[in-house]
């Protein structure tokens, strides 16, 4: 007998062949319970962990219509006082209306299976909690259970089933497991449930088993079973998709064209405006002189004039409100305001459609299923190409996308029917830029005079627009005066503050000041010290963590080193007549993660210090970790934070 084979007798009490077990309050049959407690780790030899799972369990059983039950159970040994106030209240969610929660059983006990609590001290149920920033009204309840007795070196015992009673999509279905947690996982197992006439897609990745498939009785079931699965250390920029994290992911044998076919025929009678609505955009329009004009108009009367509220109530979820209710409530949701503008522009000829994505970007295009969606944007047909529009993204210009959802999978979805999938456009490096330049003199007592200018573009400007997202009071001014010029000089004024609207999305983020009585020198024997006003971009605190996880594992995350970003600092300095500056070494390093020069040049009295980073995106393979390392080195090598001023004779 196999050690995986002997492993899996020694946790399971065989069920009959091709049947998912059925788990209620009164116990799982499948899963021998003594067993799993005699699992538990000495704590003293896991001094890295603050708990780890003694059993990760899921069995989900689903239906060719879309309905499912999924239960899942974990038991958890908690190793140190860290992990207890994480562990001692349990909260579980469900869709009032679509599901039914279920908790089998919440218990606290020994690892000799001794019961401590047999049952939660306390459980209160309410409505998901809204918030604030982006409020989210919706159908989804939550159950809270608080446990007694959790202390170091106890188990907890929890199983719940949440059964899916009315989808939203006739015949979509989606469960995403994880095999490697992050902890150590002593068993993990995972159990689907479906018709024999049912091909679900599957997506097991690094999977290095075979997958165990039962069929009878008018079913088929898949098992994964895992035993000592191990704790995984992050890696700092680690990428996704690697051959270490272990994971499944079961979707109903759906295309994004029935995805498509579904949603048009859910929101196809949505686009329809009222009387007043076209009275409103008649007004918002009045000052427009180009078909263009207009729909910029339209986006920033969309975009910032309806308060976003995500309002997800059933099929509320998917399904648009009416312009006409989104104009008396003055309030919207990304697909309420996606529907009216597409609306509003179809009314002027133009074609329009909505785009469905995942907010944060992470849709998987090769799993078509609705719940990979949970945002929509609008899909304009411009001469000059397609524009892509996010109506919930009030500073974000025109025909600009939030970094987030740049280069990102999605949907756009006809008036027919019929969907295209597409790969959201992604911004150069260049276009998401910030500058700054200060040019000034330095006078012969150390004081610096000057104007401070900062610049943004694309992913960079929305600092700068949310800071000056409202008009500043005359006091609001001052202090924004004075808090700009210290960061430049401690103890620094600030006069003549130049800013922008940062609501005005035709507007150049830009922001200026003139900056008086700023110590920049100070006097040491014959020569004085210049503080660099600039950003230090020297990283060896991220060498010294990448050097910690070598041999690496995971590829490179290109992206999250630097980004694709362009980030320039410029520093004009007039010194006082005579003086010279020990000038140090120019730096210029280029890799596959990116760029960095450091240029320092005196002519005449003018001093001038540049410094510019230019990130990438992509991944590199973990081997390439040294190149990283090497890199990183370089650019910290312009580890330069003062410059030595000689006063000459």
């Amino acid at each position: 007998m196999s050690r995986l084979s002997l492993a899996l007798c020694v946790l399971l009490a065989a069920p009959s062949a091709a049947q998912a077990p059925r788990i209620t309050p009164a116990g799982d049959p499948s899963v021998k319970s003594d067993t799993i407690y005699r699992l538990a780790v000495n704590p003293a030899d896991y001094q890295d962990q603050t708990f780890v799972y003694l059993l990760d369990d899921g069995v989900l059983r689903f239906e060719a219509d879309g309905r499912s039950s999924r239960t899942y159970r974990q038991v958890v040994q908690i190793l140190s006082q860290d992990a207890v106030e994480g562990w001692a209240e349990q909260s579980f969610s469900y869709t009032v209306g679509h599901e039914r929660l279920t908790v089998n059983w919440v218990r606290v006990l020994k690892p000799d299976g001794t019961v401590i609590s047999a049952q939660p001290s306390r459980e209160q149920e309410s409505l998901a909690p809204v918030a604030m920033e982006a409020p989210v009204y919706s159908d989804t309840k939550v159950r809270r259970v608080a446990l007694g007795g959790v202390a170091p070196n106890t188990l907890i015992d929890y199983s719940y089933t949440i059964e899916r009673l009315q989808p939203n999509m006739p015949g979509d279905f989606f469960s995403g497991w994880r095999v490697t947690t992050g902890r150590l996982t002593r068993r993990s197992r995972l159990i689907v449930d479906v018709p024999a006439s049912l091909a679900p897609r599957l997506k097991v990745e690094n999977w290095r088993r075979p997958t165990a498939v039962r069929e009878a009785n008018g079913r088929r079931v898949y098992t994964w079973y895992a035993s000592e699965v191990p704790k995984i250390e992050p890696e700092p920029f680690a990428a996704y998709p690697n051959t270490v994290s272990v994971h499944i992911d079961v979707a109903a044998p759906l295309s994004w064209a029935d995805i498509s076919r579904w949603y048009a025929g859910v929101s196809r009678d949505r686009f329809v405006l009222s009387p007043e609505v076209e009275r409103e955009i008649a007004t918002v329009v009045s000052g427009a002189t180009t078909l263009d004009d207009s729909l910029r108009a339209l986006h920033r009367w969309v975009a910032q004039d309806f308060r976003y509220v995500s309002i997800a109530l059933g099929t509320g979820g998917y399904v648009p409100r009416l312009p006409a209710q989104v104009l008396e409530t003055r309030y919207g949701d990304c697909k309420d305001k996606a529907t009216l503008f597409i609306a509003a522009a179809r009314r002027f000829g133009v074609q329009a459609n909505p785009v469905l994505l995942s907010s944060s970007g992470g849709a998987d295009s090769t799993m078509p299923t609705l719940a990979q969606f949970d945002h929509m944007i609008a899909a304009v047909e411009r001469p000059a190409g397609r524009l892509y529009l996010d109506l919930t993204a009030e500073l974000t210009p025109y025909g600009e996308l939030p970094f987030a959802e740049q280069g990102s999978f999605a949907v756009v979805v006809r008036p027919d029917g019929t969907g295209e999938p597409v790969t959201l456009p992604v911004d150069s490096a260049g276009a998401n830029r910030s500058e700054t330049h200060l040019v000034g003199d330095l006078s012969a007592d150390g004081m610096f005079s000057g104007r401070f200018t900062e610049t943004s573009r694309g992913a960079q400007q929305y600092q700068l627009r949310s800071a000056l997202a409202r008009e500043l009071t005359p006091i609001e001014r001052q202090r924004f005066s004075i808090a700009l010029a210290n960061e430049l000089a401690p103890g620094a004024a600030g006069d003549s503050l130049q800013i922008f609207n940062g609501r005005d999305l035709t507007a150049q983020p830009r922001i200026s000041l003139l900056v008086r009585g700023a110590r920049m020198s100070r006097p040491s024997g014959k020569s004085d010290i210049l503080t660099l006003p600039l950003r230090n971009f020297a990283s060896l605190d991220v060498v010294s963590r990448l050097e910690a996880h070598l041999p690496r594992r995971f590829p490179i995350d290109v992206g999250e080193v630097v980004g694709p970003v362009k980030l320039v600092g410029d520093f004009e300095l007039t010194l006082p007549a005579g003086w010279t500056a020990d000038l140090p070494p120019n730096v210029s390093e280029t890799s596959e993660f990116g760029s960095y020069t450091a240029e320092y040049v005196q002519t005449g009295r003018l001093l001038h210090v540049k410094r510019t980073i230019v990130g990438r995106k992509g991944a590199a393979p973990p081997d390439r970790a040294q190149a990283l390392i090497a890199w990183l080195r370089a650019v910290s090598k312009d580890d330069v934070s003062y410059i030595v001023l000689q006063h000459g004779q």
